[in-house]
């Protein structure tokens, strides 16, 4: 009786071991969710947004207004400009919008050279307080 029950236990635990490590395998060669180029091309386009967004902020830095509002405002360009990099991708979009914005209605005559300067300092100090938060 003892040899039935122990030969019993062995053939049940065999064979729960043998359907424990056998069911996982069909089901982890599954397709992914997502497939692997669609990544990478969503990494690529988040890349080159970010690097899109930095370029607008810094050529709005880099402009005549900006430096000399800045120079006023006794902040260091090459700094600001520096700090950029360091923004997240939110903030960097975030304000790079606020340029933009700031250019065309500057280019629209919707401001006037006061209210630039005004925006670039603002713009200017938010990156350094950002980064300085950090």
């Amino acid at each position: 009786m003892v040899s039935v029950l122990k030969r019993f236990t062995r053939v049940t635990t065999a064979a729960t071991l043998i359907a424990m490590f056998a069911l996982p395998a069909p089901l982890m060669s599954q397709d992914h969710v997502v497939a692997p180029s669609d990544l990478q091309k969503e990494m690529v386009a988040a890349t080159q947004n970010r690097q899109r967004n930095a370029e607008t902020l810094t050529n709005f830095l880099a402009t005549p207004a900006a430096e000399k509002a800045l120079k006023t405002a006794h902040l260091d360009a090459t700094r600001v400009k520096s700090a950029v990099a360091t923004l997240s991708d939110k903030e960097m979009a975030d304000l790079a919008a606020r340029a933009n914005k700031a250019q065309a209605d500057f280019a629209a005559g919707r401001i006037s050279d006061r209210d630039l300067l005004l925006i670039l300092v603002g713009i200017a100090a938010l990156i350094l307080i950002i980064v300085a938060v950090r």
